[in-house]
């Protein structure tokens, strides 16, 4: 199709979950908004909980508290628009509000996937190396970790938004999905989209990829470290601090891998939203409780910080 025939697209229409009967996408819209609000009660009690309670500066909780701050931008980012969408007869975005979502999106994804092997190689430190790990894992080294893995996610997202918007589109501009995500967006392309789809998954393999191996390496030798300690009791703990973010590893990467780095099939749309259902709001949803059901610690902040906002709630 020649350039004089492209149209110039405004606007986008986010189909959703259109296709879906009345009272299945009112259980479903209420199943997000209770999910939605759950996940802003969770991980922001975790935020508050390791902001004002002293026993909790620590690395692992301070690295703790940016993953909850990026799992509620992570669902923001989506989750709102989606509601919005069930309740309007257009469910349309702005041509830049759809890049300015796929941008944060994707940051956000990046950042996490970075991050997630920052917490690695705090535990790996904590378990392999307890007598350096104060001295190396300093509070200027986490927030030079934090900072890089959110400067990473951003630059990622940036060069891959600004290719993908610069594509012509053309005919149709209704996106099979719930959200503005790389794979419906290049089908709707006018335009060979080899090279865009080379550097998505280039992108995904650097960006997903080399935190993954850092992961991978860490809990080789943390393993290998937990076998040769003495004490069941000290194994018991070591097993249990790093089970939590084993446990966020294999769900987040599990369900982001299975959409960006397969290979795409005819009528491979419907899944694709399920499971960018389940990494957009179920994942971040239960990580508060992932994080919190066996951390000692965690569970008592958070009782104190709970305790201490309804008396103030009482004596008012």
């Amino acid at each position: 199709m020649g350039r004089e025939s492209h149209t110039n697209v405004t606007e986008f229409f986010l189909l959703g979950f259109s296709d879906l009967s009345p009272s299945l996408q009112a259980a479903l819209f209420t199943s997000l908004l209770s999910a939605y609000v759950l996940t802003l009660l969770g991980n922001g009690l975790i935020i508050l909980a390791v902001t004002l309670d002293p026993l909790l500066h620590h690395p692992m909780y301070f690295f703790l508290r940016n993953l909850s701050l990026l799992e509620l931008c992570f669902t923001t980012a989506t989750v709102p628009k989606t509601l919005e969408n069930f309740l309007s007869a257009e469910k349309s975005i702005s041509f830049l509000g759809c890049a300015v979502q796929m941008y944060v999106f994707f940051a956000i994804g990046v950042c996490e996937c970075i991050f997630l092997g920052v917490m690695a190689f705090d535990r790996y430190m904590a378990i392999c190396y307890p007598l350096r790990y104060m001295s190396v894992v300093t509070r200027k080294l986490c927030y030079q970790l934090t900072i890089g893995s959110w400067v990473g996610g951003s630059l990622v997202s940036l060069g891959q938004t600004s290719f993908i918007f610069s594509l012509p589109y053309c005919g149709s501009n209704h996106i099979d999905h719930f959200f503005c995500d790389i794979p419906p967006l290049l089908s709707l392309a006018c335009a060979d989209t080899f090279n865009n789809e080379l550097s998505v998954f280039v992108a995904c393999a650097l960006g997903a990829g080399i935190p993954f191996l850092l992961i991978l390496c860490s809990y080789i030798n943390i393993l290998a470290s937990i076998f040769r300690m003495h004490s069941s009791e000290v194994r018991r703990k070591a097993l249990s601090t790093c089970g939590s973010h084993l446990v966020s590893v294999t769900l987040f990467y599990g369900t982001a891998m299975f959409v960006h780095l397969r290979i795409r099939t005819r009528g491979s749309s419907g899944k694709d939203r399920m499971v960018a259902l389940f990494y957009c709001i179920v994942i971040p949803t239960i990580n508060p409780l992932i994080y919190t059901l066996r951390n000692t610690d965690m569970k008592t902040a958070l009782r104190k910080l709970i305790s201490r906002t309804l008396k103030s709630y009482s004596d008012m």
